[in-house]
């Protein structure tokens, strides 16, 4: 049976009526007022329609909903903390799709600080899930700007990254197990916390990635660490990143334990905190070209790794490669420093539309990249101002362009630039996209940079799943 038939043979006040009972009628948003939060991203760069947003607050509900959809021929489209940076929880402009909002479902089930392993519902969000971990003595890595909002069902559908992925790896390595509705409304229980299960395939690491495409994740079992009883931060000013590749080699054959967050910061970068957070200040007095904001973080004494850091560093300097270095000494002034590297994406936004990248090469690629796609598209556009940034001890930069000063350029000034950079990471290999995933946002470049064999496998997954293409349909493929 096609979509027109199934559609034809539900209409949309039976299909509104079986979801009222499937979570409650107060959890079933219809109202326009009510449905405009789960429609639109939260930078505004896409938005769409939906019929009802669906609030299950049990996996049975989210099974009920999908099966109601699925009865329909409607879309689902599963929403987290909507904190994406690619529209892959925006649902198209038809109305048609319901949105599935996983707010409700915000438990912490299970903490095993033996096993170091926790279990809780996709719909917690991340920062609840540190404090969980850490109430147990427990660490669980996973760090982002949008802690204190996303979810971690999103952050496993995207394969979120984050500052710490250098020492404790992207969300894909920190999940143990998962529970999964899936497109026909069949639950998966693969809530297993073992780190060794070789019996065939590893289903969930096929969801973690496939932002909601093959299924809806409502629970998921998550990899815990030792709590570091120490934490150090250090900012760094370089003269290029070849100096920073350099300075974290070393560093890595010194303390690969201990270095958890290598972030690299372009001047122009400070320079827009500077300009548009009051509260921001310059760690020097003197300007550099390039900086690194680094954590380490160990079982010792903070004074032990304090000591142990500025040693490592001294050598740095003897060498060269680093031109000043401070830590900090106090939680206020590490707090001070990584204000000033969360702070870029906020005061780019301040300017106006921009180009922004998402990219990954090799870290050994990282000073070829900057180099060629700086030259690139200042060749391209004379005057622009390059923002560059990101998690360099992963190969994971966010790339980013602002149009000439008071050149009053339109909303989409930096279209022509994306083909020409992305070509520059593909030439070296890389992607152009390492955490954000690909949502409504790069369907094009998905199709233009991955080779036919792997769409072609991409599109065999998501048929053997979702036959009638009715999970997130539109997003990745």
């Amino acid at each position: 049976m096609g979509h027109g038939e199934r559609g034809a043979a539900m209409s949309e006040g039976v299909l509104l009526a079986a979801l009222g009972r499937c979570v409650g009628q107060a959890n079933l948003l219809v109202a326009p007022d009510d449905v405009e939060p789960y429609i639109q991203d939260w930078r505004g760069a896409f938005r769409g329609a939906a019929l009802a947003v669906a609030c299950p607050g049990t996996t049975d509900e989210v099974a009920l909903v999908v099966r109601a959809c699925r009865e329909a021929g409607t879309p689902v489209v599963p929403q987290g903390g909507n904190t994406g940076m690619c529209g892959g929880a925006i649902p198209d402009a038809s109305g048609r799709a319901v949105v599935v909002a996983m707010r409700r479902m915000h438990r912490v089930l299970d903490v095993d600080a033996v096993n170091d392993a926790m279990t809780v519902e996709a719909g917690c969000v991340l920062h609840h899930v540190q404090e969980a971990a850490s109430a147990a003595d427990r660490y669980f890595p996973l760090s982002l700007a949008a802690e204190g909002s996303c979810q971690i069902g999103g952050n496993l559908a995207t394969n979120a990254g984050g500052i710490n992925v250098l020492r404790y790896g992207n969300a894909r390595d920190l999940v143990l197990g998962l529970e999964v509705v899936l497109p026909d409304a069949t639950v998966w229980n693969g809530l297993r916390a073992l780190r060794k299960d070789n019996r065939g395939y590893d289903m969930k690491q096929i969801f973690v990635g496939a932002e909601g495409t093959l299924g809806i994740i409502t629970r998921a079992v998550l990899k815990l660490f030792p709590k570091p009883a120490s934490r150090v931060s250090a900012w760094l000013a370089l003269a290029d990143p070849a100096a920073a590749v350099a300075v974290l080699e070393r560093l890595r054959a010194r303390c690969a334990d201990e270095l958890v967050a290598y972030e690299l910061i372009g001047r122009a970068c400070v320079d827009l905190v500077l300009a548009h957070v009051p509260s921001a200040r310059d760690p020097f007095r003197q300007q550099h070209a390039w900086y690194v904001l680094l954590d380490f973080a160990g079982a010792v004494s903070e004074h032990a790794l304090r000591e142990k850091l500025e040693t490592l560093l001294a050598e740095e300097a003897d060498r060269g490669d680093l031109a000043d270095a401070v830590i900090a000494q106090s939680l206020a002034q590490r707090e001070d420093l990584w204000r000033l590297r969360e702070s870029i994406p906020e005061a780019t936004r301040a300017t106006g539309p921009a180009l922004r990248s998402d990219i990954a090469v090799a870290v050994s690629d990282i000073p070829e990249f900057v180099a060629r796609a700086t030259a690139a598209v200042h060749a391209t556009m004379p005057g622009v101002r390059v923002v560059c940034f990101g998690h360099v001890g992963d190969g994971n930069l966010h790339f980013n362009v602002l149009p000439p000063a008071l050149s009053g350029a339109r909303a989409d000034w930096a279209k022509p630039l994306y083909p020409m950079l992305y070509d520059v990471v593909d030439a070296l290999r890389g992607s152009f996209s390492a955490e954000h995933g690909v949502g409504q946002a790069k369907r094009g470049e998905l199709r233009r940079y991955k080779s036919e064999a792997e769409i072609a496998m991409m599109q065999t997954l998501k048929q053997a799943f979702d036959p009638m293409n009715l999970m997130n349909p539109g997003k990745i493929l």
